[in-house]
């Protein structure tokens, strides 16, 4: 009886406590957008030059599922240098938000044409940093951009989940931006996308390209 009475008097009170809950949100996959000004002019001249050069050129095959793809020089053209500016121009401001030390710079652009059933399979961008569209001509159900979670791991485990409409951002394994013309979207290059069907009646048009930081061009790494 001792005995009992000695390990329970041994025994510390246990009391419920308040712990402040705290949460880390590392490695963040940024994904920015901006509605340009003015682009009603802009698309008006961008839709005529574009099918222009589409009775010329038969284009290339590459991630379109039918459709048009442009050669990927379109930058050079003189006729698109107005969009151009645009696109160097908020590159800057997401290079200095990155925290880059040496400027970057577009290396390729491509016009997109995909007619009612085409699309755009999964893919990646390599040997770039950014890519991004541009929405010229957007009917309704012309086929969302979707862009997926860059982490593989996770998809090991992955556990039950509430629907992703009741879920937060951070929580979702891929999102859906609606094409909206004038929209303009950049991405880091990494990151797997495509482009639903077009179900819509008309020819949906973008412009896709990449930017590339001018240290790692030149040598393969960042130069200090």
């Amino acid at each position: 009886m001792e005995k009992d009475k000695m390990s329970t008097q041994l025994k510390p009170e246990i009391k419920p406590k308040d712990f402040k809950r705290h949460l880390d949100l590392f490695f963040p996959t940024p994904i920015y957008w901006c509605d340009l000004a003015d682009a009603n002019n802009l698309n008006e001249n961008l839709i005529k030059h574009i099918e222009e050069w589409k009775e010329k050129d038969k284009g290339v095959k590459n991630t379109n599922q039918g459709g048009w793809h442009s050669t990927t020089d379109m930058h050079l053209k003189k006729e698109y240098q107005p969009l151009v500016d645009e696109l160097n121009k908020f590159q800057k401001q997401i290079s200095a938000e990155e925290g880059y030390v040496h400027p970057t710079f577009l290396s390729n652009m491509w016009a997109n044409i995909n007619s009612p059933g085409c699309s755009n399979r999964t893919h990646i961008h390599p040997n770039c940093q950014w890519s991004g569209v541009y929405y010229i001509k957007t009917p309704e159900n012309c086929g969302d951009l979707i862009i997926e979670d860059p982490r593989p791991g996770y998809a090991m485990t992955a556990p039950q989940q509430l629907s992703p409409y009741k879920l937060p951002p951070r929580l979702l394994r891929h999102v859906a931006y609606l094409p909206i013309a004038g929209r303009l979207i950049m991405f880091p290059s990494f990151l797997n996308h495509y482009v639903d069907i077009n179900k819509s009646t008309e020819t949906r048009i973008s412009v896709s390209f990449n930017f590339i930081q001018m240290a790692s061009y030149r040598t393969g790494k960042v130069e200090k």
